[in-house]
């Protein structure tokens, strides 16, 4: 299995942990690789920040459009302060939605899979995606 796939597995034992309404934030940690890999998929060549800035993001804020997503936030990793010699993490992202089921209308489609999916699996090395709740 792929290691920065979004499984069904997954996506249901969240949607059984979240409570439905209840505002989710996205928790995204990322590794980009030097170059893009594509696979089985026609693309130019490009860097994997790039086909996650440029192809994937794109990709994600289309299938997003109208959906609650209240806001994304990103930026790059400057330093690792606690966590296992060696880890490094290139960027970090926050996104904002209205309920987990909001996050799943999106990723939880052919369209994404298609469309979206294709360019995050080419970009990432490594990926962490971890849904929290609004701190009281």
């Amino acid at each position: 299995m792929n290691p920065i796939e979004i499984t069904l597995q997954a996506l249901d034992a969240a949607e059984r942990a979240i409570p439905p309404g209840q505002p989710v934030y996205m928790l995204n940690l990322l590794r980009y690789r030097a170059y893009a890999r594509y696979e089985g998929f026609d693309a130019a060549p490009c860097s994997g920040r790039e086909a996650f800035h440029e192809r994937y993001r794109p990709a994600f804020r289309r299938l997003a459009a109208g959906k609650p997503l209240v806001r994304m936030f990103s930026g790059p990793v400057l330093a690792s302060l606690v966590g296992p010699q060696g880890e490094r993490w290139d960027e970090a992202a926050i996104n904002e939605y209205g309920d987990f089921a909001a996050f799943r209308s999106i990723v939880d489609t052919e369209t994404y899979r298609r469309e979206a999916a294709p360019h995050r699996h080419a970009a990432l090395e490594d990926f962490r995606l971890f849904a929290l709740a609004k701190a009281m």
